[in-house]
């Protein structure tokens, strides 16, 4: 199957990369190439580095891009980026993309496991070459564990039930498919709790990657290394990650808590930079109707100064 990602508000990210033709740029969720295919356009004595933990991802890239000289790839995470940068030598950057969760390949492709409507291993690693798997999980998890991650990176309510049923049918018989997950899950909720297969496998999907432990780390080791002006866009797809980005933003920015009638400030703080998006930059209609999995996207950007 061919690694295809339609890219999320393509245009609005472009625009608000603010790109400089001989500027250093980092897409650190490469992904089908869809957004750094327009980044890299834009360059003219330029660099752009690409950086996903999907080696698939990665080769897929390199084959869209292979008429440009001016990129660099690098299989990994993004949490690490900083240190994927020194390993290049860089020290310094005008930009950086973060187009977070899962992509429409790894959905579709069905083998991997990320999805509770196609029948396959319970597999959900990004990175092939890690060793935990959501079947490890589900299978070795205690039942405080699984609740725990149900509820705090699903917003399940019918958490603890979805556990505790989890652990009574891999006694009898050892959890391997999404299938059997999913008839489980069914078995623990009322009819009418649709949503819960999703929060479930997205809970799990996460855990699996560690998605969100060390993403507002991530966002400050970033933002420290841009040059002023340079930016930071991030595209999140559930109200978790968006908390995080959101927060971030803020804490960068920095608030004086100094009486008003202070003639200066003297409370010490310190800003990195400045929010752009005020309020989350999201899908147009058009755009939604024609790509229905961008309807939960939020774009957020920060500024350094």
């Amino acid at each position: 199957m061919e690694f295809k990602h339609e890219p999320i508000m393509l245009n609005e990210c472009i625009e608000n990369l603010n790109i400089k033709k001989d500027g250093i740029y980092v897409d650190g969720t490469l992904g089908g190439a869809g957004h750094s295919s327009k980044i890299v356009e834009k360059l003219d004595g330029g660099l752009l580095v690409g950086i996903d933990r999907d080696e698939e991802a990665i080769e897929a890239s390199k084959k869209r891009l292979a008429a440009y000289t001016n990129v660099k790839y690098v299989h990994g995470r993004h949490e690490d980026i900083v240190e994927h940068l020194q390993g290049l030598g860089i020290d310094k950057i005008d930009g950086v993309l973060l187009d977070l969760g899962i992509s429409s390949y790894q959905i579709d492709e069905g083998t991997r496991g990320f999805s509770y409507t196609k029948d396959a291993e319970l597999d959900m690693r990004m990175d092939q070459t890690q060793t935990l798997s959501a079947k490890d999980i589900v299978n070795d998890y205690t039942v405080q564990e699984l609740e725990n991650i149900f509820r705090s990176y699903g917003e399940e309510k019918f958490s603890k039930r979805i556990a505790e049923r989890i652990v009574t049918e891999r006694k009898i018989k050892k959890i391997n498919t999404t299938y059997e997950l999913a008839d489980i899950v069914r078995s623990a909720v009322p009819k009418d709790a649709v949503n819960s297969f999703k929060r479930i496998f997205q809970a799990l999907r996460i855990e699996v990657n560690g998605e969100l432990k060390e993403l507002k780390k991530a966002i400050f080791d970033i933002v420290r290394v841009l040059n002023p002006g340079g930016r930071i866009c991030i595209i999140t797809f559930h109200s978790l990650e968006d908390r995080i980005v959101k927060e971030a933003f803020l804490e960068l920015q920095g608030r004086c808590i100094c009486p008003k009638d202070f003639p200066k400030c003297v409370c010490g703080f310190k800003s990195y930079g400045k929010v752009i998006t005020r309020k989350p930059i999201v899908p147009s209609e058009e755009e939604m109707e024609r790509n229905p999995r961008s309807k939960s996207a939020k774009l957020r950007v920060f500024e350094r100064s």
